[in-house]
């Protein structure tokens, strides 16, 4: 197994940390890998009606906008269990309320240069309000879309997002396996 001889942090701030590991690997070569740390968090799939309510947003990183699955991580200041930060985001992001909220999965969202992980929960019995969006989501808007049509966002590039692709694919296979 590769393991750290050493690791410095080369930046943070209130988001993530950045480090820079030196490694041995199993045949004794050094390595070097660098790792972003982020608070694991939370992706909700709100369904209803045969489909899914999705936020639009602006993502810098990327410099464009596109569709997703409500999604963050708390606040620094904040913090709770990782079905509450889902239902925080579902409200926050949407409006919306879930009587039901079932957790589906848990995965990394790039393990091979980052720590972070997903907690992903399927929501469902809807009940409409309104938003609470952060300063950072003051773009952002929402709104429902069938199966069919959120199939057809992800071939066309409306959706590309990988928590959100990957979400759905436990979405899938939960429902393939009741």
């Amino acid at each position: 197994m590769t393991e750290a001889v050493s690791t410095r942090e080369v930046y943070r701030n209130a988001w993530m940390t950045v480090r820079e590991d030196v490694v041995r690997r199993p045949d004794g070569s050094p390595g070097l890998y660098g790792v972003v740390d982020k608070p694991d968090f939370a992706i909700v799939v709100p369904y209803a009606d045969d489909g899914f309510w999705l936020v639009e947003q602006f993502r810098y990183p990327v410099g464009r906008r596109a569709w997703e699955f409500p999604q963050g991580s708390w606040p620094e200041a904040k913090g709770g269990s990782q079905e509450d930060l889902a239902r925080a985001e579902l409200q926050e992001e949407t409006g919306m309320r879930a009587a039901k909220v079932r957790h589906l999965g848990y995965y990394y969202s790039a393990y091979g240069h980052s720590s972070q992980g997903c907690d992903l929960y399927l929501a469902t019995e809807l009940t409409p309000g309104p938003p609470e969006r952060e300063l950072t989501e003051q773009d952002m808007v929402h709104q429902w879309f069938s199966e069919d049509d959120f199939r057809r966002m992800i071939r066309e590039g409306d959706i590309v997002d990988a928590a959100t692709i990957a979400a759905y694919t436990y979405v899938v296979l939960d429902r393939e396996s009741r």
